[in-house]
């Protein structure tokens, strides 16, 4: 099966995918901020360059996609018809390297909190939002 675009346009469709700042973490992040907690972005330092590190509380925070990520079981997580090999050996390779660094921050002494970008879709935000503030409190209060 052939790509439905040529190659000029689907470059440039996937040149617009972000890796930073996308409305997911924009999402976590004011949440974060209207709650108190304040945070350091994409530290280089950290195994995974997580999305948000709130280094006073030895957390990070992974605002995942689901399709680059793998989610299981997810709507948003749909193979593509086209190069199907290609894409799942990236997409695994995505996922064993996520898991490697989440170990690599564990035995440092990190805690780890992933949101897929699923969780914060309208129906399940106030709700995803509110589980990971109540974590964060919770991780707060252990520290006193």
């Amino acid at each position: 099966m052939t790509d439905v675009h040529d190659q000029k346009t689907r470059s440039y469709n996937m040149s617009r995918i972000k890796g930073k700042d996308t409305k997911p973490e924009m999402l976590v992040r004011r949440t974060l901020f209207s709650n108190g907690f304040r945070y350091r972005l994409h530290v280089k330092k950290l195994p995974g360059k997580p999305d948000i590190v709130l280094p006073k509380l030895k957390t990070v925070i992974f605002v995942h996609g689901c399709y680059w990520h793998g989610h299981e079981n997810c709507r948003y997580f749909v193979l593509p018809k086209t190069r199907t090999d290609w894409w799942l050996t990236k997409i695994n390779g995505n996922k064993f390297r996520d898991e490697k660094n989440k170990k690599e921050l564990t035995c440092k002494g990190w805690k780890i909190i992933t949101v897929f970008e699923c969780e914060l879709k309208k129906e399940k935000r106030v709700k995803t939002l509110a589980a990971i503030i109540r974590k964060l409190n919770n991780i707060t209060e252990k520290l006193k």
